[in-house]
């Protein structure tokens, strides 16, 4: 068996108090397990990948600017990993089981080449970890 973990848009914008579209403290309060499981798969050599929104300022035409304010727009402080995760992601981000990838559609699988790197490494089981899970997660999922 071989597992994956997939953490969706643990951001700035999504989980701090002043981000964009804060999912407000239940985001915070998970922010211990979703760095111990990051890290458990890290260690374990499993692969983890960061699959994180990304807008470019002022993008009229994608779908998303019509529903939501700016959020995880590209070179901004809300794009960033939130708290202790980004420090882990810090610490591990070289390593070749780790990998950063950028979403930009609600499915970490949209115009991705997600699944492939999932098939490439024979991953049987996979794991999702993020929040707005009636969102991005539910759309990987």
């Amino acid at each position: 068996m071989k597992k994956a973990l997939i953490n969706i848009d643990y951001t700035n914008d999504f989980v701090a108090e002043n981000g964009a579209l804060t999912c407000g403290e239940p985001g915070r309060h998970i922010e211990t397990f979703i760095c111990d499981i990051t890290r458990q798969f890290i260690e374990q050599n499993e692969y983890v990948v960061f699959a994180i929104d990304f807008h470019k300022e002022n993008d009229s035409l994608h779908p998303e600017s019509a529903l939501f304010p700016p959020h995880n727009v590209e070179g901004s402080a809300g794009r960033e990993l939130y708290g202790k995760l980004n420090d882990l992601y810090n610490v591990y981000q070289s390593q070749v089981n780790v990998e950063w990838m950028n979403k930009t559609r609600y499915s970490a699988f949209a115009g991705t080449d997600l699944e492939i790197k999932l098939r490439e490494r024979q991953i049987t089981d996979v794991y999702l970890a993020g929040v707005c899970t009636d969102i991005c997660v539910l759309h990987t999922a």
